[in-house]
């Protein structure tokens, strides 16, 4: 069994160059470790709530823009529904609030009537930032090219040249002289990162002009629609997915690779499996890469990665409230506390590693859209701050635990002094840190933007698809072009048309690799009017202990509103049995009535033993 191409990893760009190499015809194999596909885009269940774990709002789908024709080739844009916020976002202050406007002239008119007295330079950094995302999608291709003309880059792309010599500091620095509208102006700074003096102003430019230029979006039913989109597409076109796999090896021969082992996530009792192919995407965080490898390359690789800076990671608060917010005072959809002592620019790194009952964060009310997350009658909301993995990894479990919630209750008492009364209508709350992302998504230190976007680790200083091995791709927020949504999505395009063009292929037959976790009904009970007992035949190998959980994921659930297809369930079955029996308890949420409602012969996925 061969595959034209075996993608490590399910993130956006992993997605987005698996579905466009399967628009250009090629058989694609994706690997992903978890049991759904997406990293960051993706959604999880709680209650009555759908829980959204990454997006808070994406950049990039301009008129005609890179991300916008991707979506339009992809039929994305059939597919999936984005819904445009009301504001990019609102600074909350004790005597007037700043808001940050959709459009370059309305940008232009909020910042000049809030500070006049640096109209020149606020006219000057919205020319910068419009210029340089226009100036950057009309960079050409050819490395030669590129060569050929570099000596005139600063008459062709000056906006361009002058953002990549900056940081987001310095510039404001050179053309702004009020503190207070250089904070108005990085107010989403945790969206790119942590310290204004040493993000580059090319990286920060570029998706804020996109967010002026045509607004912030926010993916319907959450960002999980997307990356399952993304995956039925390439498995429609021929492809397969296969979920809670982990790659274990690279196989190298005579300069190339030329399969990788892995192993399934969940039952280590199952054996290894090898699979050959004509290239690999790695959409794994490249740190993690010298680990599946030989030498020379481990060593090659960790020599040309030594140098380079991991980017800081998120803490977020993940809020459900029995009722709209809107009633408490919130009014935008992103909400920005800056933080007590933060008074000038200089103080945002120091206020980013500082005590959590003055550090700086953003409150996002994803009611403030039609965000498809909860019923009618209540709302979600999350908590997002800056946050690192050196604060939590040398914690024990009950440590942990404890000052997650000590953190929880400083910041949430913080939203109930700005909006109060809202302390009381939360029904649920959940927190995550860069522990957190480290586990589900393997990315080092938790870092959700790979590589630190700074003026020595952006553009072409960022690692391009293709400088190892000659069919060995690179594709993920640590490779160009970058972290966040845009730039993985962008990645993982750029990656597919490398591939295309370096024509590294050969002819493949139609056969599959067959999950054999995939399991069909056998039989459906109700054992009362609250519980439906589901019968499936058990996957081989599957060895279990009766108790033990496993996860039942639905292949064709037959009704989906707010709800997720899948559940942590115990197993009810002996394990000496060749039958898995779930019991599934009829709470009237959609996963129940599809249980429910399933015929013989539907079709689920088992992933497990689990505990």
């Amino acid at each position: 069994m061969k595959y034209n191409t075996i993608i490590i990893g399910g993130g956006l760009a992993g997605l987005t160059a698996g579905a466009t190499l399967s628009k250009f015809g090629k058989k694609v194999l994706l690997l992903e470790q978890h049991h759904k596909p997406g990293g960051c885009a993706t959604t999880f269940k709680r209650g009555d709530f759908i829980i959204e774990v990454g997006l808070h709002e994406m950049s990039g789908l301009t008129e005609n823009g890179s991300i916008t024709q991707i979506f339009k080739m992809l039929e994305v844009d059939k597919n999936v529904q984005f819904k445009k916020v009301p504001e990019f976002y609102g600074v909350i202050s004790d005597k007037e609030d700043f808001v940050m406007p959709h459009g370059y002239d309305a940008a232009t008119k909020a910042l000049i009537d809030k500070y006049p007295e640096d109209e020149k330079g606020i006219k000057r950094f919205i020319k910068l930032i419009a210029g340089v995302r226009k100036e950057a999608t009309e960079q050409p291709r050819s490395p030669l090219v590129r060569k050929l003309i570099y000596p005139l880059m600063p008459l062709l792309y000056p906006n361009l040249v002058e953002a990549t010599k900056h940081t987001v500091g310095s510039w404001l620095d050179k053309y702004i002289t009020n503190e207070n509208a250089k904070l108005d102006i990085i107010a989403h700074i945790v969206y790119w990162g942590d310290d204004p003096y040493t993000l580059s102003m090319f990286y920060f430019g570029t998706p804020f002009s996109g967010f002026i230029e045509n607004g912030g979006h926010f993916i319907k039913g959450g960002s999980q629609e997307l990356s399952n989109y993304l995956a039925s597409y390439i498995e429609k076109n021929g492809g397969s997915i296969l979920l809670g796999k982990r790659v274990e090896k690279i196989i190298i021969k005579k300069g190339m690779a030329t399969g990788v082992t892995f192993r399934d996530n969940f039952s280590k009792s199952l054996e290894s499996i090898t699979i050959s192919y004509d290239n690999v995407i790695a959409n794994c965080a490249i740190p993690t890469v010298p680990q599946m490898l030989d030498e020379p390359y481990v060593t090659q690789l960790q020599e040309k990665i030594s140098a380079k800076t991991n980017s800081c990671s998120l803490l977020c608060i993940y809020l459900g409230f029995n009722t709209d917010v809107k009633k408490f005072g919130v009014k935008y959809y992103s909400n920005v506390f800056q933080g007590d002592d933060v008074k000038a620019l200089k103080d945002i790194y120091t206020n980013h590693h500082g005590d959590w009952s003055k550090r700086r964060f953003i409150f996002v009310d994803y009611n403030k859209v039609d965000s498809g997350l909860a019923p009618a009658h209540k709302s979600e909301g999350v908590i997002c701050a800056v946050d690192y993995i050196e604060d939590w990894e040398n914690l024990n479990k009950k440590d942990y635990n404890a000052k997650k919630e000590e953190i929880a209750q400083v910041l949430l008492q913080r939203l109930e002094k700005q909006y109060p009364g809202i302390r009381d209508s939360i029904e649920y709350y959940e927190v995550s840190t860069s522990k957190t992302i480290k586990r589900y998504t393997s990315n080092p230190s938790g870092s959700v933007y790979g590589y630190a976007q700074t003026k020595d680790q952006i553009a072409n200083k960022r690692f391009r698809n293709n400088f190892l091995i000659p069919n060995l791709y690179f594709a993920s927020a640590w490779a160009f072009p970058g972290g966040g949504f845009e730039g993985s999505i962008q990645g993982g395009f750029l990656a597919a048309l490398q591939m295309n063009k370096d024509k590294i292929w050969s002819n493949c037959d139609n056969e599959k690799y067959v999950d054999g976790r995939m399991v069909s009904l056998l039989k459906r009970k109700n054992i009362d009017n609250k519980i439906v007992e589901l019968s499936f035949r058990k996957p081989a190998g599957f060895k279990y202990q009766k108790g033990q959980y496993a996860i039942l994921n639905l292949t064709n659930p037959k009704v989906e509103k707010l709800d997720l297809p899948y559940r942590w369930l115990p197993v009810t079955s002996n394990g000496e049995e060749d039958i898995l029996m779930f019991n599934i308890e009829l709470d009237d949420s959609s996963f129940s009535k599809s249980c429910e409602q399933s015929d013989i012969g539907d079709k689920a996925i088992v992933y497990g033993p689990l505990g």
